[in-house]
């Protein structure tokens, strides 16, 4: 009797595991992939694009009769840019709802709370909003960028203003992940360019008042500003200056300006600033699917796409790609073929290295000029000059 009821222990413990991992498939009939986006919170301009690319594509793509004649559905939630609610809706996509495959969340920040979550059981995780180089320093296997990293995000501008002779730059940056990468990666290739960093300073994340820090800024003698963060902390410093009585003569910001938003918040104060996107449909020689994606964005929309909803979209093509050749849905051969591919998207090129990290795609620098972004690096892809 012992011996039986141990069995029966056993067996039932084994059972209870055996449901509480997440199924080969969703269903033969659909592929489910899974993603949490801020879609309210300080991320919701960001990952609201987001949710308008991954569901240009599910149509896209189901219009097509879907991938191995499967429908595809994006089962979508909103973290409110929160990451311990993302960790528990990740947990839900895979034990719960048992999606096949998933997208990561917006932010670096975020990204990495969850993908301890999806390493554990195994996930391939395309991440379409995040760049943080910290990310593919953690030994996962499943993470796979389409961003450029965060430390080469303002490579471009700087060889840029370099050329134009400016030599005096001052960092102040967020202290979230991406923004961390960003600023060490401005001082590490100014200084490989032979720049003067002034000033490298870091102020908490979701501060709504700038001002201490655009004052010394000022007062460290910078020709240049770089502001290293997001929406919030591109639009808030641009306030800071206005309210100090400074105008540097080179402003940068990460993220934000690449945003229509950016400008509807600043209106006028919004010209001349740099900032750099990871992809814009109005270059000098664009490939034909960056501006086959506009068009289709603005159809569906009536609005104009940013690189957040163009990466959203290349997600599911990379996704779509890599299931057709290897003819099914297996989550280990799938991060296997991940690993290989080198393949042009709407958004541009995917190729990671060894670690996940992307390695093809590079991105564009942009201008506002008289109302309009403009690409202003590279020189052949340029639509305007750079004004100084």
């Amino acid at each position: 009797m012992r011996s039986f009821a141990c069995f029966f222990r056993a067996f039932s413990i084994l059972f209870i595991v055996t449901l509480l991992l997440p199924g080969p498939v969703s269903g033969d009939n659909q592929i489910r992939i899974g993603v949490s986006l801020g879609l309210t919170g300080r991320y919701s301009p960001m990952g609201g694009m987001q949710e308008k690319g991954f569901r240009l594509w599910e149509k896209d793509v189901n219009d097509r009769g879907g991938i191995l004649g499967r429908k595809v559905e994006v089962v979508i939630y909103n973290d409110n840019s929160d990451p311990q609610t993302a960790i528990g809706h990740y947990k839900k996509l895979i034990l719960k709802d048992r999606v096949d495959l998933l997208f990561g969340p917006y932010s670096s920040g975020i990204t990495a709370a969850v993908l301890p979550v999806t390493e554990k059981y195994g996930y391939p995780v395309i991440a379409t909003g995040a760049s943080s180089d910290t990310l593919w320093q953690q030994g996962y296997r499943g993470a796979f960028g389409v961003f450029t990293s965060a430390s080469k995000y303002v490579v471009g501008f700087l060889e840029m203003i370099a050329m134009e002779g400016y030599t005096k730059l001052a960092i102040v940056g967020a202290s979230d992940a991406f923004s961390r990468s960003t600023a060490q990666g401005v001082k590490k290739w100014g200084e490989r360019l032979g720049l003067e960093i002034v000033l490298n300073e870091e102020f908490e994340m979701g501060l709504d008042n700038l001002d201490e820090y655009a004052f010394s800024a000022k007062f460290s003698g910078a020709q240049v500003l770089i502001v290293a963060g997001h929406l919030e902390e591109s639009v808030q410093m641009k306030r800071s200056l206005k309210r100090i009585g400074w105008r540097p003569e080179i402003y940068y910001a990460s993220v934000g300006p690449a945003l229509d938003r950016y400008r509807e918040l600043l209106g006028e104060d919004a010209e001349k600033v740099f900032s750099s996107s990871q992809w814009e449909p109005e270059c000098a020689v664009c490939p034909p699917g960056f501006i086959d994606f506009e068009r289709r964005f603005k159809a569906a929309y009536n609005e104009t796409p940013s690189y957040h909803a163009a990466a959203a979209f290349a997600g599911g093509q990379i996704y779509e790609n890599a299931i057709g050749r290897i003819g099914g849905i297996d989550r280990e051969k799938i991060i296997d073929i991940l690993y290989t591919l080198d393949i042009n998207t709407a958004f541009g090129r995917f190729g990671v290295d060894k670690h996940g990290m992307q390695l093809r795609h590079f991105p564009l620098i942009i201008q506002w000029q008289n109302g309009k972004k403009e690409i202003v690096w590279p020189h052949d892809l340029r639509t305007a000059k750079p004004v100084f």
